[in-house]
């Protein structure tokens, strides 16, 4: 009998429901902390079903990420609402649709949906769309609704429907603000799903590494990583793969994932599954024989440094740009070391000539959460600043926030290349020393981190030592 591919020792999910009324509270909280009205109604719709052109099957299904904050809800059709000064949440789902069930079985029932959701009410769409529902929530007194504008069909709120008296005042301009800033700091049971999340993703990785001297061609391990999260509960990826051997690894958002593995040293394997819309997002660089190259193990160990470094600073309160910066400061050191940028700069001539957002172009990390690159960060792109114009987080990093810690060292050769032939880091780069790194291609080690107020914890539990990847590709023989 042939051995399943789930693995039966790795833990369970978490259990209990989604605490979406505790999320709602929240951000009705932070709407009147910041003024805006104590009372009235927060509205939001789920996503819908949207065709395939020219086809009869739906596309591929993503819950809007808000909704499912507020509400727990995973279902496509679906609408929300809150009224914040009952307390009280309703959600509408589908009717059933007897041509519907035909084809494609029993939706989920109103009893159904309120024993799987955190709800007060579960009534069906069309209940919404006739006016009866809505107009018992607004009441006889002027209500505001609180929504996000261009997520909403607000002709549910005409006054044919619910009543000339009743027709609401309507505010665009605090929901997405307010989820957005509680969507940052995450309760115990998010936290529960992100390292569900990041133990399904770390034992893919592990399976990956394990099957590396099989494999031929980049597409190959990444189905393996797939497969392996899919079987043990996790079918969504939260996000595309990066799936890079060799030079492609300079390629920060590498998609091809299909070319041969012959003849290049390493890959670079940037993938994590979602458990139930919460992402895992996690980067191990290996080599492909078993074992790193003078070169690739160089710079696997100054990117592990610059890790570990920046991991010892992380805690409530710490700025992430000064994180962000101690990478980079640690780059600057290893570089000069191997002799790449030349040893008579000091580690400040070398910060100030801004060389090492050559090597280490992005930020240090980003939020996680239903988001790979989650919300709240305050990222500012127009920064002058070429170390902080791709930093996804500013400021300080409050407690219960998942961090992603991702240096990275790359070796792209255009346009560093094209500057060098131009001049551009003449006395900075020692480019005789450069050309024995280019078939590194990229370096990048990434783990999902928790911050607490004494400090952090790492939630992903794939080992990232010299010797445990080169043992575990070899297959620890």
């Amino acid at each position: 009998m042939s051995k399943s591919i789930a693995n039966p020792d790795l833990p369970p999910p978490p259990s209990g429901k989604y605490p979406a009324r505790a999320h709602a509270r929240r951000v009705a909280k932070w709407i009147a902390e910041h003024g805006g009205p104590k009372s009235g109604v927060i509205y939001l719709e789920g996503q819908s079903t949207k065709m395939t052109e020219d086809d009869d099957q739906a596309t591929h299904f993503r819950q809007r990420r808000h909704f499912y904050y507020l509400s727990g809800c995973d279902l496509p059709d679906c609408f929300f609402a809150y009224d914040v000064a009952a307390d009280k949440s309703t959600l509408w789902i589908p009717p059933v649709d007897p041509e519907y069930v035909m084809w494609a079985g029993m939706p989920l029932l109103k009893h159904e949906a309120m024993e799987r959701y955190d709800v007060d009410e579960v009534l069906t769409s069309d209940e919404l769309k006739s006016g009866q529902s809505l107009s018992r929530i607004l009441g006889k007194e002027e209500t505001t609704i609180m929504t996000i504008e261009d997520r909403a069909d607000l002709s549910v709120f005409d006054t044919d429907k619910v009543g000339k008296q009743q027709k609401p005042e309507i505010d665009f301009s605090r929901t997405r603000n307010a989820i957005e800033a509680c969507r940052v700091v995450k309760d115990d049971h998010e936290i529960a799903m992100i390292r569900h999340a990041n133990i399904v993703s770390s034992y893919a990785h592990e399976q990956v590494l394990a099957s590396v001297k099989r494999a031929k061609n980049e597409r190959e391990l990444n189905a393996v990583f797939v497969m392996h999260c899919h079987a043990n509960g996790c079918r969504e990826q939260a996000y595309g793969c990066i799936c890079a051997g060799g030079t492609n690894a300079s390629t920060l958002h590498y998609v091809d994932n299909d070319m041969p593995l012959t003849g290049r040293l390493n890959l670079l394997l940037d993938a994590g599954c979602e458990w139930q819309c919460y992402c895992s997002d996690i980067t191990r660089t290996f080599p492909l024989d078993g074992k790193f190259t003078k070169e690739s193990k160089d710079i696997y160990e100054l990117v592990l440094r610059m890790q570990s470094t920046c991991m010892k600073m992380i805690r409530a309160g710490v700025k992430w740009e000064d994180v962000h910066m101690k990478a980079h400061t640690v780059a600057a050191e290893g570089l000069r070391k191997l002799g790449i940028l030349h040893f008579h700069l000091s580690t400040q001539d070398i910060l100030d000539s801004h060389i090492t957002t050559r090597f280490f172009p992005h930020g240090l990390g980003h939020y996680l959460g239903m988001d790979t690159h989650d919300v709240g960060g305050n990222a500012n792109y127009e920064d002058p600043n070429p170390f902080f114009a791709y930093l996804r987080i500013r400021g300080a990093l409050p407690a219960g926030a998942v961090v992603t810690n991702e240096p990275g060292i790359y070796f792209r050769q255009f346009p560093l290349e094209q500057e060098l032939k131009d001049g551009k880091w003449g006395g900075v780069v020692d480019q005789e020393m450069l050309k024995r790194y280019w078939d590194v291609g990229g370096v990048r080690i990434e783990d999902d981190i928790l911050v607490k107020e004494d400090g952090c914890e790492n939630l992903t539990t794939v080992r990232s030592d010299i010797e445990f990847v080169e043992a575990t590709v070899c297959g620890f023989d």
